[in-house]
């Protein structure tokens, strides 16, 4: 296994279009001229993405109030996402990656430790992406639990 190539601020954002819960194609362009929260998770209705999802869920007028929109991004089908986002009452745009191309150019695929062991999986990452489309926070190996908190703190919202 070899090491993912991590994006760090100032890199332009790895371009997207991937279909959302609905099978709509969302694409990172259509964010242009917006801030934007793009967050990488293993898998829906797991419990630390669950908590990580309400986390943003919970604080999303306030980002949206800042100019910060949210997308997650999960290799989980189209249809599994469509439970999760009905079940949580989730209001933001979760994407399907199921081929991992997205989360592999995002450098949120790859090599991570897991209960002591090396292994391939998601790396939970999350990325600010300014107006322009590049990268103004790369953040990899977050905790599900209190990182929203902690994203706020670090960008001031």
């Amino acid at each position: 296994m070899t090491a993912t190539a991590r994006l760090t601020a100032g890199d332009k954002a790895p371009e997207f279009a991937l279909p959302d819960a609905d099978g709509k194609t969302v694409k990172l362009a259509d964010y242009r001229g917006r801030k934007v929260i793009v967050y990488f998770y293993p898998a829906a209705s797991t419990p630390g993405c669950t908590k990580q999802a309400c986390d943003f869920r919970d604080s999303l007028a306030e980002l949206n109030d800042a100019g910060l929109d949210v997308i997650g991004i999960s290799p989980d089908k189209p249809e599994k996402l469509a439970k999760f986002r009905d079940t949580e009452g989730l209001t933001f745009p979760l994407l399907s990656d199921p081929d991992k191309e997205v989360l592999t150019a995002w450098g949120a695929f790859g090599e991570k430790k897991m209960y002591g062991k090396t292994v391939q999986g998601v790396i939970r990452s999350t990325f600010v992406v300014d107006e322009k489309g590049n990268i103004e926070v790369a953040q990899y190996n977050v905790k599900a639990t209190g990182h929203v908190a902690k994203l706020r703190r670090d960008i001031s919202v």
